[in-house]
């Protein structure tokens, strides 16, 4: 019998068990993850350079820190963006909460500099060329750890916490175990039950879809969560160079002319790379910037955020389907030229080596995204393409290259109180796989609020 269980070591679990263990006397917690440990978190694929080879679980996406174990290591100082744990704790309260989380990063070797709004006359210039192209921008404070860094801090979270938790890793959970309305404890795939008298479920993005099936077993009531689906945008380092050299990464809005969706930026990385996922068989795009080499190309994602009405409930299952059709055209990515994208033509390997962008995914393939996403996810990002244009001209360049499809999936966001709690007593639910939190800051500092609340009981 554990004082707690944790499933899911990426910063939701991870923040949980610091937090926990913190306390004196130490209560007994065990963390299961599906995945490897950090230095076993290898992708063949991009070692060997060949296409994805569809490993289970994914190591790019799963194992010892979450998806963000190689993400570009962005930790987001502000509760303007990365979640809705605003809606739980208060805005003083999330504010306390990340400057906690900084700190932590910080002890565990974040760097010192962080990137910001500080050039005060330089942002009021870029704010005034924003409103002037319809776009929202949102000033933030970032301290950027990048993929490599980010790894190494993660290493000494687990060499930490290995002193003081029982971490399982290469462990799947299959189910929550529950009696007269309390959790109970897990059982995990291979049949063994852990039994633990409180259980913080933090599974990821990847394990989202698993959730939401145990929510619904469980009867915890869930409301859908808007669905992000959109495209990887690269373009030369030198386009973006001016705005990412003063704030690092540009967080824009924009409500389309057409049909009002909402439209953001996301996770650009300056000098960076464009890598692949395999969320359970499922190929999609993401970006990185590593800490120690880089590249000529930055790169961001352009997301559609759609909320759905009833009786629609399967968000995530939507997203699956759009990014299953680029997976069918393309075996995997595919990439397109904006200029081709606007022609109604396809791109192919000799028209993409004519441009000026070199891809940094060599494995994509070169086609048509039109086949791919609803026109009106389409339009909304070639709109959102011009208007970022305004500010920074040169991202609306026929030599611009998309990538698709890049899909965030959130879970149906679960019924949980201002601790994280579900109705089922003793049951809590942490990070972006639970639908409360969109990146790493808030995902942490989730971690955190059940972690101080299970203590309390304790």
């Amino acid at each position: 019998m554990y004082d707690v269980v944790i499933v899911g070591a990426g910063p939701a679990g991870i923040f949980a068990a610091l937090e926990l263990v913190s306390a004196k006397p130490k209560p007994s917690i065990v963390m299961l993850e599906k995945g490897r440990d950090i230095k076993k978190r290898v992708c063949p694929s991009r070692q060997a350079q060949v296409p994805c080879r569809h490993c289970t679980p994914c190591a790019t996406l799963c194992g010892w820190g979450g998806a963000g174990a190689f993400s570009d290591g962005k930790l987001t100082l502000s509760p303007e963006v990365g979640g809705m744990l605003e809606d739980y704790v208060g805005r003083e309260a999330l504010e306390d909460l990340i400057a906690y989380v900084d700190r932590v990063y910080l002890r565990y070797g974040a760097p010192e500099e962080v990137y910001g709004p500080a050039h005060r006359e330089q942002f009021e210039d870029l704010q005034k060329k924003a409103t002037l192209a319809e776009l929202r921008l949102v000033p933030l404070p970032i301290r950027h750890l990048g993929t490599g860094r980010c790894g190494e801090v993660l290493q000494e979270m687990y060499e930490y916490l290995q002193q003081h938790v029982e971490i399982r890793t290469g462990t799947a959970v299959h189910r929550i175990l529950t009696e007269n309305g309390r959790v109970a404890g897990v059982e995990c795939a291979d049949g063994e039950v852990l039994r633990g008298r409180h259980v913080i479920v933090a599974p990821g993005r990847e394990g989202a879809e698993w959730l939401s099936r145990e929510a619904q077993r469980l009867a915890v009531p869930t409301t859908n969560n808007a669905v992000d689906i959109g495209v990887r945008v690269e373009l030369p380092a030198v386009v973006m160079e001016p705005l990412t050299r003063l704030f690092y990464e540009l967080k824009c809005t924009y409500i389309s002319r057409t049909f009002e969706d909402r439209v953001r930026t996301f996770c650009m990385n300056p000098y960076g790379e464009v890598v692949m996922e395999n969320n359970d068989g499922l190929i999609t795009v993401n970006g990185h910037t590593h800490a120690y080499k880089k590249t000529e190309n930055t790169n961001f994602a352009v997301l559609v955020s759609k909320n759905f009405t009833q009786p629609f409930k399967e968000p995530i299952a939507y997203g699956r389907y759009i990014a299953r059709l680029a997976n069918l055209l393309g075996d995997g990515i595919l990439v397109q030229r904006l200029g081709d994208l606007n022609a109604g033509r396809r791109s192919t390997p000799e028209k993409i080596a004519r441009g000026v962008v070199t891809p940094t995914l060599a494995e994509a393939t070169p086609g048509d995204l039109s086949l791919v996403f609803p026109y009106r996810h389409l339009l909304g990002i070639v709109e959102m393409l011009k208007a970022l244009d305004l500010i920074a001209p040169g991202v609306y360049s026929r030599y611009t290259l998309l990538y698709g499809v890049e899909v965030k999936f959130y879970s149906s966001r679960l019924a949980l109180n201002r601790n994280l709690e579900t109705p089922v007593a003793n049951l809590f639910a942490a990070g972006d796989g639970v639908g409360v939190t969109r990146g790493l800051v808030q995902a942490s500092a989730s971690g955190v609020v059940a972690a101080r609340e299970i203590l309390r009981r304790i």
